[in-house]
């Protein structure tokens, strides 16, 4: 019986993060996957010679000095990366239907604050409000910025409504919903937002923002490579059913075909009510198994993974996020006959051409009750199924009303398709194995922000979490929570002096 000194369920990327930084550290590792490809949000899929990103569409904070770069270097990965910055006066673009202008975010703060002072003449003192106090949220996340303290400094932080803090200090109500113009990055809910997860999430970006050329599923790649590197093991193909307690400690995990793997200490990178299921003890208790049950998971998505027709469309260094409506908030509450409401536009960076496009990923919100029906299918690479004719023609025509809004906007559009290729809340659901296909982890409220902090500690002295559910989604967010979680096993003394030290 091989025993392992850490054995990690799920190769998402805070799965693979707490990997490496254990296998670096000497320990013997071993990592689980049920998917045919490992990285979770980071996988990427080929089609007719094009690399579309699953999750992962751009990055921030990635420039010399920055928050993910110190992070990577770290990690050991970010020489190895393949990026591209994206422009430095417009990162993202925000769209409105009937609205000729583009509005625009600009990289680094004072280029912020001039680009769109430029669109917003009487604005420039409502945006070094908004700027300074996104800096000054972000300042209050002490582990965000690399140094000691708790996860957060002030509770009051925490206590902001990112809708009513943009209201209160502008009246134009053009430039609240450009403010609030890439709330799709976080499933952003008006009066339930906590500003926190607003300014964590854009801050990354207005410091710097970046592509990843070929796809992020790179990330993955070398990661994993680190961690077989230092004698670890990652298996893939594997079903984990169930934490084994013996004797108040985890013992061992088991598969679906029964298969065990034993180790000293267990890091679940699943969705914490998952763990929970999986785990019988009467260490956790009932109390905290409905909590972690009650919390409200994000909505999911519907993407358009589009092949371009050779040389038809440009390759543009920047994403474009468009709405049909005014209210940037309202977007995520539509209902089945005005779906969709607005949609996320991103360019697939290829080493091969820059200055054509060959693949487009078009993404807009959809709930999972619109897939309720098919929801007993499953269907992975590496447990294909069919989900039926009627659920082919439901993607079909989601598609091609998506595709009228994007011609609407980008007219040519629909004449540069070569093929394309859906994913809808079950194809989330699948590969990243939240029950509802949540693409954002749990959903915060600004009214109850300690519900919804979760521990990387259990009550089982040797089970961990880690993950997006636990503090912050995203590249940054979730490399952040595995350092949290490493930090209980290294101390979070000696981990921060590595990373600074990278």
């Amino acid at each position: 019986m091989e025993q392992y000194d850490v054995v990690i369920v799920g190769s998402g990327l805070g799965g693979l993060a707490c990997g490496t930084i254990l296998a670096k550290e000497g320990y013997k590792v071993c990592l689980i996957e049920k998917n045919k490809q490992i990285g979770g949000n980071l996988q990427t899929f080929v089609r007719e010679g094009v690399v579309f990103d699953s999750g992962v569409h751009y990055v921030g904070g990635l420039d010399k000095g920055q928050n993910l770069y110190q992070l990577f270097k770290y990690l050991g990965i970010m020489d190895k990366l393949k990026l591209r910055k994206l422009d430095e006066d417009v990162f993202d673009a925000i769209l409105f239907e009937g609205d000729p202008v583009v509005y625009k975010y600009a990289q680094g703060y004072e280029n912020f604050i001039r680009v769109l002072t430029e669109q917003f003449p009487e604005e420039e003192a409502a945006l070094r409000i908004y700027c300074d106090k996104i800096k000054d949220v972000c300042s209050r996340f002490p582990l965000y910025n690399l140094r000691k303290g708790d996860y957060f400094d002030k509770i009051e932080a925490l206590e902001i409504d990112t809708k009513t803090f943009i209201e209160s200090i502008t009246s134009n109500k053009k430039l609240q919903n450009v403010l609030a113009g890439t709330s799709l990055l976080y499933a952003g809910e008006p009066d339930k937002t906590p500003l926190y997860v607003h300014a964590l999430v854009l801050n990354s970006y207005i410091e710097s923002s970046w592509r990843f050329v070929d796809g992020g599923s790179q990330i993955a790649r070398y990661l994993s490579r680190q961690i077989v590197g230092s004698g670890g093991r990652i298996v893939n193909y594997t079903e984990v059913v169930k934490f084994v307690e013996e004797d108040d400690k985890i013992a061992y995990v088991e598969s679906s075909t029964g298969e065990k793997f034993y180790g000293k200490l267990f890091i679940s990178n699943l969705h914490p009510a998952k763990t929970l299921e999986m785990t019988e003890s009467d260490r956790i208790k009932k109390a905290f198994r409905t909590r972690i049950n009650s919390l409200e998971n994000s909505i999911s998505v519907f993407y358009v993974n589009v092949v371009l027709k050779p040389k038809t469309m440009k390759y543009v260094n920047h994403n474009y996020y468009y709405f049909a409506v005014e209210d940037t908030w309202s977007v995520l509450d539509y209902k089945l006959e005005n779906w969709p409401m607005g949609f996320a536009f991103y360019y697939s960076a290829s080493s091969e051409d820059t200055e054509y496009c060959d693949g487009v990923t078009v993404m807009t919100y959809m709930r999972f009750d619109e897939v309720a029906k098919w929801k007993d299918t499953f269907n992975t690479v590496a447990n294909e199924n069919d989900r039926g004719a009627e659920y082919e023609e439901f993607k079909k025509v989601k598609s091609e009303m998506l595709f009228d809004m994007v011609e609407a906007k980008f007219p040519g559009f629909k004449d540069s398709i070569q093929s394309y290729y859906t994913a809808t809340p079950l194809t989330v659901r699948d590969y990243i194995g939240t029950d509802d296909g949540s693409l954002y982890g749990i959903t915060k409220d600004y009214r109850e922000p300690m519900r919804t902090f979760i521990s990387p500690r259990t009550k089982i002295s040797n089970l961990y979490l880690t993950g997006q559910n636990l503090n912050l989604h995203g590249v940054l967010g979730v490399t952040v929570n595995a350092v949290m979680t490493c930090s209980q096993i290294l101390g979070i003394d000696y981990m921060l002096e590595k990373i600074k030290n990278a």
